[in-house]
């Protein structure tokens, strides 16, 4: 079976491309930790001769307390990913959790991640395929792996088929 290949940046994946990391920190912590995690992160994939997108999140909304630390938020996490961006020279990828966050998160992001627990969102894959952007949609636990072509079909509804 042919796969689709979606291009990121100059990362292909798919198609019998290299297998792809998608890594880094779960929720963006200070500068100085992201700078050392992207430096750490990077040399292992260049060692391992690995195309890279860095993943960190500006926003874990879904804590089980809400006296967990949740990130820096929108405008804080988008900043310090361009910078990553830039710096490193990796495309970077976050999730995006309403509708109305992925407009300004698409100005940064190179991968709109719909988190699992928003993966039915329709609003949500709405927006973010209409961004065109490569999509990551994480498959929620709730949702039986047949469900996932219904989330998909959404997004490719919108004209964009860069769905990973």
């Amino acid at each position: 079976m042919a796969t689709r290949v979606i291009q990121v940046g100059d990362i292909k994946i798919g198609g019998g491309h290299p297998m792809v990391l998608i890594c880094g920190p779960c929720v963006i912590e200070d500068e100085d930790t992201m700078k050392r995690a992207a430096e750490g992160i990077t040399a292992i994939a260049q060692k391992l001769h690995l195309p890279l997108i860095f993943k960190s999140s500006y926003l874990k909304d879904n804590r089980s307390s809400e006296l967990t630390y949740q990130g820096p938020g929108l405008e804080a996490g988008l900043k310090l990913l361009e910078w990553i961006r830039r710096e490193f020279e990796v495309p970077v990828l976050s999730d995006v959790h309403c509708q109305h966050e992925v407009n300004m998160a698409a100005e940064v992001l190179d991968v709109i991640q719909i988190p699992a627990y928003l993966s039915m969102q329709t609003s949500l894959a709405l927006a973010a395929g209409k961004t065109g952007k490569p999509i990551n949609v994480k498959k929620g636990q709730f949702l039986e792996p047949a469900d996932m072509q219904k989330v998909i079909q959404k997004i490719e509804r919108t004209g964009n088929h860069n769905i990973m």
